[in-house]
């Protein structure tokens, strides 16, 4: 959430920087000014009729103690009374009404993201590792994985389209990825690992920026007994986000690193006809997320390291990819700037995302209330989030298929991985 004081003092500079990312906010940002400026005059109205009661009050009181008649004023401060509660009333309609057209605002992208209109702009930073050359033609991994345990049409048996069953090799090489990740960047990065719920309340997405926007696009579940709903996590930046939601963070305690593992749940509204074979796009996936929660000052900093920790992840697998700086159109709303790594895939032909890593600055700490006390004197001011895939589970898997294939139908177990597979070196197709 964008902080209301700035678009009202920089009405301008804020319509510019948004329209960077597509389209206009001057007719959203026109009617905020207008309800921001009525909000303004009746408190400005309601704090008047205040003081002239309180004023009322003791002249009331004096007018006793003398042994005179007050019931006219006291009768004129019923009404008053009325009129601050009218006032007072009018003014919670118009805070929701603000809270309501302001959190339809993106947020801002940083200054050194650059202008472009869609992925087309983005911004190659760096790449790493030389794609193979194969000596026979590579398959895609939806081909070359049905003979090692991926299994789409038992999962659409049991599901629907987008769902996969993995069985033995493939499953054991999903579990390997996971603790590869985790043991990385808890033994070697300094994350905190966290295991948190996979349902939410709707004031935790809200907060966490994937309500009101993305509604569509979640999976929820409905307890009519508790009058609730709690919708599956579409990411742990969720849950991990939310931690420290209504918190004051000490300032020597950031920044905050952690790390979960999750299956995470999404619709894919609007998406479909797109990836639609294999296991690129699916509507129940495994990640392994990082969040950070730090000072203004640190987050660009912890937002480089973040970048790099996920790519570790992919050097240890010696899988090639690059880095890519998001567009001001390509940009998520939450986002002020976002890195995608992109990973080498032989089956397509083409490099595919398989992490990002946001700052968010304070757009989700504003929504969730999430603030930090600086050391000495000052008041609390609004913490930065970020986060990033460190990686997807199932696109890594679907890299080290793609990558380590060989002629025979086999698949070369990377190096990193071996311990995690009980020293197995080669997938060889199930029975």
């Amino acid at each position: 959430m964008l902080d209301l004081r700035l678009i009202r003092e920089q009405p301008e500079a804020v319509e510019r920087a948004l329209a960077t990312r597509g389209g206009s906010a001057a007719a959203l940002i026109k009617e905020l000014l207008a309800r921001d400026a009525e909000r303004r005059r009746l408190i400005k109205d309601a704090d008047e009729l205040k003081a002239l009661r309180n004023r009322a009050s003791e002249a009331i009181g004096q007018a006793k103690r003398r042994g005179e008649d007050a019931a006219a004023e006291q009768a004129r401060m019923r009404e008053v009374a009325d009129r601050i509660k009218t006032l007072d009333a009018d003014t919670k309609a118009i805070d929701d009404e603000i809270e309501r057209l302001v959190l339809q605002l993106p947020n801002l992208p940083h200054p050194s993201v650059p202008v472009g209109a869609s992925a087309e702009d983005n911004r190659e930073i760096r790449r790493w590792g030389e794609p193979r050359r194969f000596s026979f033609p590579p398959k895609p991994h939806e081909v070359l994985g049905e003979a090692l345990g991926l299994d789409f049409e038992r999962a659409a048996k049991i599901a629907k389209a987008r769902f996969t069953v993995l069985w033995g090799p493939a499953a054991r090489l999903e579990r390997a990825l996971i603790q590869l990740m985790l043991d990385l960047h808890t033994r070697e990065h300094g994350y905190t690992e966290v295991w948190v719920p996979h349902l939410v309340s709707g004031q935790t997405m809200l907060g966490t920026g994937q309500l009101p926007r993305f509604e569509e696009d979640l999976f929820k579940t409905s307890e009519p007994e508790e009058n609730r709903t709690l919708y599956l996590i579409p990411t742990a930046e969720v849950p991990l986000t939310a931690l420290h939601a209504g918190e004051f963070l000490p300032e020597r305690t950031l920044p905050r690193r952690y790390v979960a593992f999750t299956p995470c749940y999404r619709r894919e509204a609007g998406t479909y006809g797109k990836d639609t074979k294999g296991m690129i796009r699916q509507h129940q996936f495994d990640k392994v997320e990082l969040v950070k929660v730090t000072t203004p000052a640190q987050s660009y900093d912890e937002l480089e390291s973040m970048t790099r920790n996920a790519e570790e992840v992919l050097r240890r697998l010696e899988i090639p990819y690059r880095v890519v700086a998001l567009c001001t159109g390509d940009l998520g709303p939450n986002a002020a700037k976002t890195y995608d790594l992109e990973v080498w895939l032989p089956g397509q032909g083409k490099y595919r995302e398989i992490s990002s890593c946001s700052n968010c600055e304070a757009y989700q700490a504003r929504r969730s209330e999430i603030r930090y006390r600086p050391q000495g004197a000052g008041r609390a001011e609004y913490c930065h989030t970020l986060n990033g895939s460190g990686l997807a589970v199932g696109r890594t898997l679907i890299a080290v298929l793609e990558n380590y294939q060989e002629g025979d139908g086999t698949v070369t177990i990377p190096a990193a991985l071996r311990p995690y597979m009980g020293g197995l070196e080669r997938l060889t197709p199930v029975g």
